[in-house]
């Protein structure tokens, strides 16, 4: 339930945050944006009441947060995880450095879940951004006028069945399947690393479907904590996998952010390709 106090949107980087910070001040509550250094837009951020923050002041941004009135918080954005000897930490940090260091012994889902019950101990109660936005959440079936072929189907649910096959390994939330043939798994590069591996390899030649095959499959792992990391999409996501040569991106209903819907639906359009949001049983129910 919703408390109705100041939100707290710890910030990264890319549009998400600020999309989801337009949806809660549109229905009347106010948002304080708690920006991360060297990730947030410094430019976009402007436009809204908000905080620098550095990485590693956990005590420091729990002051922040308490000063402003705020109980409820959401974590979106862009985050590359950093190493531990990269970090700067305050006195209150300093006390939980061996937690901190069995946190990172893990995969992204394992630490963020450990960065989670630290601000639950402080009184902070922490949302999942579909959680306060919800209409920012991808909705079952096509976004745009392009549909998915039977083959388009046949790599979604491939793409599926492997994401959910990694889940325990905590890796990634992505995949890429033409042809039933798996060309790439997200790992540490992120999503838009491993669209454009594809885009490159095809320019080599190392990959010999033709353009127009293979599906961008992305889903969260299986019991993850939804109120961090779930997956997302944009019109940059469609662009790049235009660029190379997918049919198309499918992703989970009800469990995937899509930044810019609109932009999304004109620019697979535009591309001719299909943006599906499917259930996590599969594409076919």
């Amino acid at each position: 339930m919703l408390d109705g106090s100041t939100l707290a949107i710890i910030c990264g980087g890319g549009s998400l945050p600020f999309a989801v910070a337009d949806s809660v001040i549109g229905r009347g509550r106010r948002v304080m944006l708690f920006a991360i250094r060297g990730w947030a837009d410094a430019t976009a951020v402007q436009a809204y009441a908000h905080r620098w923050i550095a990485l590693g002041k956990l005590g420091q941004l729990c002051r922040a947060m308490r000063s402003e009135g705020c109980r409820e918080v959401v974590f979106i954005g862009q985050l590359s995880r950093p190493a531990v000897s990269e970090l700067r930490f305050d006195w209150d940090t300093l006390l939980l450095l061996p937690r901190i260091a069995r946190a990172f012994r893990g995969g992204d889902d394992h630490l963020l879940s450990h960065v989670g019950k630290f601000f639950e101990e402080r009184g902070f109660n922490l949302l999942g951004a579909h959680e306060v936005a919800p209409e920012i959440v991808l909705r079952r079936g096509l976004l745009g006028r392009c549909a998915a072929s039977s083959r388009d189907l046949a790599d979604i649910d491939r793409g599926l069945t492997l994401l959910q096959a990694l889940s325990p390994f905590d890796v990634g939330q992505a995949v890429i399947v033409a042809d039933n043939h798996v060309l790439a798994i997200e790992a540490a590069e992120g999503t838009d690393a491993m669209v454009a591996r594809i885009a490159e390899q095809r320019q080599l030649g190392r990959i010999r479907s033709r353009k127009g095959v293979g599906v961008l499959v992305k889903a969260p792992k299986l019991g993850q904590d939804q109120r961090f990391d779930l997956p997302s999409i944009g019109p940059e996501t469609i662009e790049r996998a235009a660029y190379a040569g997918l049919a198309g991106v499918a992703a989970i209903a009800g469990a995937t952010i899509v930044a810019e819907p609109v932009r999304v639906a004109t620019v697979a359009d535009r591309e001719n390709l299909f943006v599906m949001g499917i259930d996590a049983g599969g594409s076919r129910q």
